[in-house]
């Protein structure tokens, strides 16, 4: 299969959503063999939304909390490399929260590029705490998250970490607004990120759940920043995927836990050849990690 790249991408800047829709690494994901292809930067159907995205997105939230992570604290010249490195091999798909300050960094080290061939995904925090009081709902923050990304529409947000079954009522007035935001344009999809088992069987079947963040790697447990162990966690994953549900798995590498190349492979291998997500998640810290990751979905191969 043809790589492709930001450059590419660039060359048709007048390229909309539906211009890369088009793209030959849409078509089919497949090689020149016939093979399935998972390379981080196909560009693949996010679930049932309408957006394209690549199949790796360029987390900006390691060890993150209080506004900052380990990709804030590298600096703002650090961070633009970083992304400018990601986007150049081809993944345009950038995962950001509030909790992890990583706004205003993303917004500098893109204004060069031209919105549309970068996709946005950002998480509300729900809950009080010494960083932040929330309003209850969603407007007062979306509208926030999009005058600090300089943009008209969040491609997807997320209420970041549920931690019980009983998200959907607690955090219905976040619900009613997100949709609110959603009908308007100023969101493209609503969803939720699961930090609890519970919470994610919940969200595997809930009719307003767009797109699902959830963690899964071959190991599971949380040992390895999962909610249950890998085949349970699996199986409702395949669930949610069944409901129409677009899922991007995160702690694919156990939070920093499987550092092994025998074991980030395992996991990939698992991940996708189970067919368990539309994307992944990583919080490359490098451009080093972001080559590895890339080589290493590339050579994923299933049966």
């Amino acid at each position: 299969m043809k790589k492709h790249t930001r450059r590419d991408f660039l060359k048709t800047s007048a390229g909309s959503a539906g211009m890369i829709a088009a793209a030959p690494s849409l078509v089919g994901a497949f090689d020149a063999a016939g093979t399935r292809s998972f390379a981080g930067s196909d560009i693949v159907p996010l679930g049932k939304t309408g957006l394209k995205v690549s199949r790796l997105a360029q987390g900006t939230g390691f060890s993150g909390g209080n506004q900052s992570s380990a990709h804030t604290r590298m600096g703002q010249k650090a961070f633009s490399s970083l992304l400018h490195h990601s986007l150049d091999e081809g993944v345009t798909f950038m995962d950001m929260a509030d909790l992890y300050g990583s706004h205003p960094y993303v917004v500098k080290a893109l204004k060069e590029v031209p919105r549309d061939q970068v996709v946005f995904l950002s998480k509300l925090w729900p809950r009080k705490e010494e960083w932040i009081t929330p309003s209850g709902g969603a407007v007062r923050e979306v509208d926030r998250f999009r005058k600090e990304l300089q943009t008209d529409r969040i491609d997807v947000c997320l209420i970041h970490c549920m931690l019980n079954d009983q998200w959907p009522t607690e955090y219905e007035r976040i619900r009613d607004e997100m949709s609110q935001l959603k009908e308007s344009g100023a969101i493209g999809a609503v969803g939720v990120s699961c930090h609890d088992f519970g919470a994610l069987k919940v969200a595997a079947e809930h009719p307003w759940v767009d797109v699902i963040f959830a963690r899964i790697n071959h190991k599971g447990g949380r040992e390895y920043s999962c909610d249950a162990s890998a085949p349970e966690v699996a199986q409702v994953l395949k669930t949610a995927r069944a409901n129409g549900k677009a899922v991007v798995g995160m702690k694919i590498f156990g939070a920093g836990k499987l550092v092994k190349p025998e074991e980030k492979d395992a996991s990939l291998s698992y991940v996708f050849g189970n067919d368990l997500v539309d994307a992944v998640t990583i919080g490359m810290l490098n451009q080093g990690e972001v080559d590895d990751t890339l080589q290493r979905m590339a050579h994923v191969r299933t049966s």
